[in-house]
């Protein structure tokens, strides 16, 4: 005899089904054919595991394409709670805020997480793979930039020495390619772009302008901005924003700032990122001042950001 549970629960499939104009019979009925889910084919484990080529014969350059990998996943999140915020129309300021603190919790893990980077490799190790790696560099992860482009405008993301100097009327390409990572690649006296940089432009240019174009009006600091004064000034809120715009550019910055100086500074000798830039200036939160959110700042916090992180 059916249970009344079970019974309510058939109702509901039925009612379910019927609602999109769906024979209900056809769906249990395959039920009796499907194949019980298992853990590794449901987070894909086989394929996960099968993704990590290593170009040489040194054993931490797995450490090295795993670390990265992970990140690209951490990033993957951050853009999904990033997008529900953006498309969220009664945007709440608890909403805004849990949002913005799990995306600073995925920061802390990546943040943390490069205690791998710096002492879970060999140092010689690290030293000779990389040279394999010549033009690929870290600034050419999409994602990252993806990330930035939908937290602010372009204007906070302006490289420092062309900051208030563009043309007010500029489209979103000219200002792409005037972005702070753009000094990783770009000689700005000549015009001549690394191949780092060309290649990185000739695979995501154009979705990098589409995405601007897109987040343009509900970018995280355009979404704040549309909401009203009083939601505005949630203390909840304000704090969320502030943890984020932080952890982002100050926090996960030094900890890939100091990540890179304990591999490509020995003595008084200075090495070249893979890409060419000059990566303690480009890196640095004190010389690029990238700040998503710089109403959320005092005029003194703004002055000093950075200012407290050795060199």
């Amino acid at each position: 005899m059916m249970k009344e549970e079970e019974s309510d629960i058939l109702k509901s499939i039925e009612g379910k089904y019927r609602s999109q104009k769906q024979d209900p019979d056809v769906y249990l009925e395959g039920l009796l054919w499907s194949k019980p889910i298992t853990y590794w084919d449901y987070v894909e484990v086989d394929t996960l595991l099968s993704l990590q080529r290593p170009r040489t014969t040194l054993e931490d350059e797995s450490v090295f394409i795993m670390y990265h990998q992970v990140n690209e996943l951490l990033f993957k999140m951050i853009l999904h709670e990033i997008r529900q915020i953006a498309e969220k129309d009664d945007l709440s300021p608890n909403f805004f805020a849990e949002r913005l603190n799990r995306i600073s919790r995925y920061f802390d893990v990546l943040s943390s997480s490069f205690e791998i980077m710096q002492h879970g490799m060999e140092k010689e190790q690290y030293l000779k793979f990389r040279t394999t790696l010549t033009p690929a560099s870290g600034f050419q992860s999409a994602q990252y930039r993806m990330i930035e482009i939908c937290s602010t405008d372009l204007d906070n993301l302006i490289d420092a020495r062309f900051k208030g100097k563009l043309p007010a009327d500029s489209d979103v390409a000219t200002k792409i390619d005037h972005l702070y990572w753009q000094a990783a690649g770009k000689n700005y006296t000549t015009g001549e772009r690394s191949l780092t940089l060309q290649l990185f432009e000739e695979r995501y240019k154009q979705a990098f302008i589409d995405l601007a174009n897109r987040y343009k009006d509900v970018n995280l600091w355009a979404k704040y901005r549309s909401l009203p004064v009083e939601v505005q000034n949630d203390k909840t809120l304000l704090q969320a924003m502030r943890h984020f715009d932080h952890t982002v550019n100050i926090t996960w910055v030094m900890a890939h700032y100091n990540a890179a100086r304990h591999y490509l500074m020995t003595g008084s000798e200075t090495k070249e990122a893979t890409g060419g830039s000059d990566w303690r200036k480009y890196m640095h939160p004190k010389y690029q001042r990238r700040i998503f959110f710089p109403g959320v700042w005092t005029d003194a916090e703004l002055e000093n950001w950075g200012q407290d992180q050795p060199i």
